[in-house]
């Protein structure tokens, strides 16, 4: 198999980190909110981290998982400040840019073939 780029690498473990993080940090509310936000709130940050391990290995579906849920936080952020929607579309086009380049794409291609 093909060596895994390191900006795949960087951006998977970003994603298994920060779904790693969210978790933790909103099981402080699970008390407080309501069972279905919070329910919701944590299957995002799930997909996050099976997202980065997946990619990880190779799967190429993981890397459009990952594209979707940082387009999720685009439209979500579009009901939030202007600076958060401008770090959101930020984040979004690096990933864009990492995980679709041709190392990337090679990689992704090459894992999935038997």
């Amino acid at each position: 198999m093909k060596k895994r780029p390191a900006l795949v690498t960087a951006i998977s473990w970003v994603l298994i980190a920060s779904g790693a993080a969210g978790l933790a940090f909103h099981l402080t509310e699970f008390t407080t909110v309501d069972k279905l936000d919070y329910g919701l709130v944590s299957l995002v940050r799930a997909l996050a981290m099976v997202a980065g391990g997946f990619m990880l290995r190779g799967s190429n579906w993981a890397r459009w998982l990952s594209m979707l849920w940082i387009a999720s936080h685009v439209i979500i952020s579009a009901f939030h400040p202007v600076t958060e929607l401008a770090i959101h579309i930020l984040i979004f086009a690096v990933f864009a840019f990492v995980l679709f380049r041709s190392d990337a794409a090679n990689y992704f291609r090459r894992a999935e073939k038997p």
